[in-house]
């Protein structure tokens, strides 16, 4: 093997920032929380307090997965370090379209969560230490439709997300590019 085969290192500067590859994988962290959650609790007969607990975790950590969500396109629209796209022709154009379809059904699946919440009439805490209110009114009859809908999105998410896992180890493991170390590593 020469010198000239061997994969190089990824310069200093194609390292996202601290902040990036944290809310990264936090989202992933939460997102993938979430899905078990209620995966989980679909198992459980309705109205046992273990399938309560669930769903308050799921509501809670709903919560606080949108308020990540928010920051995360605060900061990458902001002082994110951005990087020029990890390769060129279609797969330039299926990262970029899988990235923008990854973050449409994430802020649809927050806003899902909040409507289907206000469809059901209930409370809606966060980890117990202050309520979300209701600020706009849903006919009780559409939460079946909405949830639903929920469910979908939820499904969609994690199907991309796998399929966006595998690209990434694709590029590590085949075409030995560096990508995954872009978001493994801010050295």
């Amino acid at each position: 093997m020469t010198a000239a085969s061997l994969p190089t290192a990824p310069a200093a500067d194609s390292h996202y920032d601290r902040a990036t590859i944290a809310f990264h994988w936090l989202t992933v962290i939460l997102v993938v929380g979430l899905f078990a959650l209620a995966e989980i609790w679909g198992f459980l007969p309705r109205g046992t307090p273990t399938r309560r607990l669930l769903q308050s975790l799921h509501i809670s950590f709903g919560l606080l997965f949108a308020a990540v969500f928010v920051l995360r396109v605060v900061w990458r629209l902001g002082a994110g370090r951005q990087l020029p796209p990890a390769g060129a022709g279609w797969l330039r154009l299926a990262s970029s379209g899988m990235h923008g379809v990854l973050y449409l059904l994430l802020a649809a699946q927050i806003v899902l969560g909040f409507l289907f919440r206000w469809a059901q009439g209930e409370p809606f805490a966060f980890f117990g230490l202050f309520d979300i209110p209701t600020l706009i009114s849903i006919d009780h009859e559409q939460r079946r439709f909405i949830g639903g809908l929920h469910n979908t999105v939820a499904w969609s998410i994690i199907v991309l997300a796998c399929i966006h896992a595998v690209a990434a180890l694709f590029h590590h493991y085949v075409l030995r590019d560096g990508v995954l170390r872009r978001m493994t590593s801010s050295r």
